[in-house]
C-alpha cells in the first residue's frame, strides 16, 4: 500500500482564489498522482478525502493511468455544502439532489462563510455537471445503509455504492455493566444533542457520567454543579474509556445530526456488550433494533428520559441486551468481516472499471 496525503496546513499560505481553484480542479494533484501511480502501479486507488486540496480531479488522474477508483464516503460532502446534512440544530436536506446547492451558500453552511460556501457549492455543481460522481468513481463505500440511501437520493449511482461499516481492532474484552450508571462519551456540541441530554437528566435520578470536550463544556459543567447525579470527567485515557463503557448499564448518544456512519463509540459499546440509547434517525436507527438497545425521538428530552427510565427499571432486559449488543458487534464490526468486505469492494471496482465507457472518462479529463 502506498499513501498519497496532503496537509490542510498549506491552505494558510494560499490566496482565496488559488484555494477555490484547487478545490474545484487541482492540476497539481493530477501531475503528482499520475507520477506516483506510474511508479507503484497499484491495482486500485482508494480515496478517503479529496477535499479541498486534491479535488475530484484526483479520480481522473487514476483513470488516466488505467487504475480503478474507490471512494469511501466518510461524510455527506458530495451532496451537502457542510457535509453534515445538518443546520440550525436539526437535520437539513434542502440541497439533497439539487443540481446547484445554492441554499448552502445562502445559509453560509460551510464555516459560516459565503465565499467558502460558494467554493464548495461550485465544486459540487461542476462535478455533477461533468458526471464525475457517475463515471469517475468505480465503487463507493458507504458506512451505513442509511448513508447509502441518502447518497442515492443525492444523485450518486446506486449500483456503485456498497455498505461497509467501520470496525474495531483490537477488540476489547466484554464488560459486565455493574457500575450502576449511564455514560455519554463524545464531543460536547450542539449536533451531538448535549442540550437534550442535560434536559432529560433534569427528570432522572440515574447517575450519568459525561466524558468529552467541546464548545458546550461550560453548559455540562454547570449542569454537573447543579445536579449531583451528573459527573463530568475529563482527561480520561483511552483504555479507561473502554472500562467506563464496559461498566456502564447503557451508553447514550443523543445526536441531533444523522451520523451517516455509525459512530465509533457505538461500535465500542457493542464490543463491550453495553446496550445503547440513540435517536430514531440516521445510521443509528438502522442498527439499534430494540434487542441491543433502544431508540427515542431525536431532540425529545421527555422521550429520552422515558426511555432511560424504562430500561433502568428492567434489569433482566438489560442483561439480555448486553448479550445482543456483543452479538451485533461479532456480526458486523470485526476486523475479519471488514477485511473480507473491503476485498469484495476492490474486486467490484476492478470489474466495474473493466466495463467502463472510456469516452466518458476522457470527456471529464478534458474539461
Amino acid at each position: 500500500m502506498t499513501q498519497y496525503c496532503l496537509s490542510n496546513d498549506t491552505i494558510d499560505d494560499m490566496g482565496r482564489l488559488q484555494l477555490a481553484g484547487r478545490t474545484i480542479w487541482s492540476r497539481q494533484t493530477i501531475v503528482e498522482l499520475r507520477r506516483l501511480i506510474r511508479l507503484h502501479r497499484p491495482q486500485v486507488v482508494h480515496f478517503h478525502n479529496t477535499f479541498p486540496l486534491m479535488s475530484p480531479a484526483a479520480y481522473y488522474a487514476a483513470h488516466a493511468e488505467s487504475v480503478p477508483v474507490v471512494q469511501t464516503l466518510h461524510n455527506f460532502r458530495l451532496v451537502c455544502v457542510n457535509a453534515l446534512l445538518f443546520r440550525d440544530g436539526k437535520p437539513c436536506e434542502d440541497c439533497l439532489g439539487k443540481a446547484t446547492p445554492w441554499r448552502g451558500v445562502a445559509h453560509n453552511c460551510y464555516r459560516h462563510s459565503t465565499a467558502a460556501s460558494a467554493t464548495v457549492a461550485a465544486m459540487l455543481a461542476t462535478h455533477r455537471l461533468l458526471g464525475t460522481w457517475q463515471h469517475a468513481v468505480d465503487a463507493y463505500v458507504a458506512l451505513s445503509a442509511f448513508s447509502r440511501r441518502k447518497f442515492i437520493e443525492g444523485g450518486l449511482p446506486a449500483d456503485k455504492i456498497v455498505v461497509k461499516p467501520n470496525f474495531l481492532y483490537p477488540e476489547p474484552r466484554v464488560g459486565v455493566g455493574d457500575g450502576g450508571y449511564a455514560v455519554y462519551i463524545g464531543r460536547l456540541s450542539e449536533e451531538k444533542g448535549i442540550q437534550a441530554l442535560l434536559e432529560a437528566w433534569r427528570r432522572l435520578e440515574v447517575p450519568l457520567k459525561i466524558v468529552g470536550d467541546g464548545p458546550l463544556d461550560g453548559l455540562v459543567r454547570e449542569a454537573a454543579a447543579r445536579n449531583a447525579v451528573i459527573e463530568r470527567l475529563h482527561g480520561v485515557p483511552h483504555d479507561d474509556v473502554y472500562e467506563l463503557i464496559g461498566a456502564a448499564a447503557v451508553l447514550i448518544l443523543p445526536s441531533q445530526c444523522y451520523e451517516g456512519a455509525l459512530p465509533r463509540v457505538v461500535i465500542e459499546a457493542f464490543a463491550k456488550g453495553t446496550p445503547v440509547i440513540v435517536p430514531r434517525h440516521g445510521a443509528m436507527a438502522d442498527i439499534v433494533d430494540g434487542r441491543n438497545g433502544a431508540c427515542f425521538a431525536a431532540g425529545d428530552a421527555d422521550d429520552l428520559a422515558a426511555c432511560v427510565r424504562t430500561l433502568w427499571s428492567e434489569a433482566s432486559a438489560l442483561t439480555e441486551m448486553r448479550r445482543a449488543a456483543r452479538e451485533t458487534f461479532d456480526r458486523h464490526f470485526t476486523a475479519e468481516a471488514n477485511y473480507q468486505a473491503l476485498m469484495a469492494v476492490y474486486a467490484r471496482a476492478i470489474d466495474q472499471y473493466a466495463r467502463h465507457d472510456l469516452s466518458e472518462i476522457e470527456a471529464g479529463s478534458a474539461a
